[in-house]
């Protein structure tokens, strides 16, 4: 009776997250290209993502899912932004049994292209453009410290460039993954974007560091149909808290769909999606992944997500 119980009050402080934080910093901290988000699995599950992370973007989610890994993965993610801004991801999983775990490596990039100076910026030619370009390189390491309890740790370099000013930097995250052994119920935990302030010509401004705290659990399985329900709540430095849930299900392993929802967000809203995964060889496996999310006033964005396992 203990697990069932203890599942009910762990989504419990998820549903009503008030109950622990109670902080609001709107508007405090920078580099936010760094909490968009980079799977599209993951964001048709309203990324409630970082218990169920078992592919290459646990370099971003939570490090602790790379143990989850079998094979060796890459991801490639693209998204499009409206005014032309783009984002997309490059993660790569890399499991070492003689090293006793798995390692990882992402790249993230937002690319708000070309953008012409306004009128207000006096003495400035408005027939001239200036460029706005965000990058992060994570190394990733994870390890299995017992047959349920999973650590993971993720080093990033942090640059930005606006035009001709440069802002670099590092942060790392931390997270853990335990497998209680009841109905798929896994309990995850995150800190993200820890590290110094970053300076650009005479400012200086925080990471947007969050926790998050998560867990997953089987709700259906049965012959070819599997399903699982996801809940995360996090807790920003700049903002208020948030809550995600999220619903995958599976047919036969290859085919699945996906529901989710965010709470508490200002561009919040309901997200869906799903993918295929296909067997090209025994040794490889080719994966698509489509995510919606519906951002209410904003315009609606669609992810695509690639995947390789060799």
């Amino acid at each position: 009776m203990r697990k069932p119980l203890f599942g009910v009050l762990v989504l419990m402080l998820l549903l009503f997250p008030q109950w622990v934080w109670g902080q609001d910093k709107v508007g405090t901290a920078g580099a936010q290209f760094l909490e968009l988000g980079v799977s599209a699995r993951a964001v048709g599950m309203g990324d409630a993502f970082l218990s169920v992370c078992d592919d290459a973007s646990a370099v971003y989610y939570n490090p602790a899912g790379l143990t989850q890994l079998l094979d060796r993965e890459a991801l490639f993610t693209h998204v499009s932004y409206p005014a032309d801004i783009t984002y997309d991801f490059i993660g790569i999983g890399y499991p070492t049994p003689r090293w006793g775990g798995v390692w990882g490596i992402g790249f993230l990039m937002l690319n708000a292209g070309d953008m012409p100076f306004t009128p207000y910026d006096v003495g400035l030619d408005p027939s001239q453009t200036f460029t706005c370009k965000e990058y992060a390189l994570s190394f990733s390491y994870a390890r299995s410290l017992t047959d349920r309890f999973n650590v993971g740790v993720t080093l990033k370099i942090i640059d930005q460039l606006y035009d001709t000013e440069r802002a670099t930097g590092w942060a790392a995250d931390v997270g853990t993954l335990y497998d209680t052994g009841f109905k798929g119920f896994k309990i995850g935990m995150v800190v993200t974007n820890f590290g110094p302030d970053l300076s650009m010509i005479d400012e200086s401004y925080p990471l947007p560091m969050n926790f998050r705290f998560g867990g997953v659990f089987d709700v259906y399985r049965r012959g070819d149909h599997s399903a699982v329900f996801a809940a995360e709540g996090s807790h920003p430095n700049d903002n208020s808290e948030k809550f995600n849930s999220g619903v995958e299900y599976w047919y036969k392993d290859v085919f699945s769909l996906r529901l989710g929802n965010y709470f508490e967000y200002d561009s919040g809203g309901i997200t869906a999606g799903g993918g295929a995964r296909f067997s090209l060889s025994e040794a490889y496996r080719l994966s698509f992944d489509y995510g919606y999310h519906d951002m209410d006033w904003l315009e609606n964005m669609h992810r695509f997500t690639v995947g390789l396992a060799f």
